[in-house]
C-alpha cells in the first residue's frame, strides 16, 4: 500500500480560504467572549457559555482543517 502525501493534494486557494475562515471565526469568537464578560452574566452561566463557545470553536476549526483534505464535518 502506497502512502500519498497529503500536502500534494491541498490547493493554494483552499488554504487561503481556510485562513480567511479561521481569521473570521477567531474575530467572532473574541467578540462573543468579550460580550459574555461585558454583559456580566452570573458566574455559573458565564462558565457554561464560555465552554459552549469554546466547544463550538473547536468543532469549527476541526471542520475547516478537515475541509482542506476534502472531508469537512459540515458543509457550509
Amino acid at each position: 500500500m502506497e502512502i500519498i502525501p497529503v500536502l500534494g493534494q491541498i490547493s493554494g486557494q483552499s488554504v487561503v480560504w481556510a485562513i480567511i475562515w479561521l481569521i473570521i471565526m477567531g474575530v467572532v469568537f473574541w467578540l462573543l467572549n468579550w460580550l459574555i464578560g461585558y454583559v456580566g452574566i452570573p458566574e455559573p452561566f458565564s462558565k457554561v457559555a464560555k465552554v459552549v463557545l469554546a466547544v463550538a470553536a473547536v468543532i469549527a476549526i476541526i471542520s475547516i482543517l478537515m475541509g482542506l483534505a476534502g472531508h469537512p464535518l459540515f458543509r457550509w
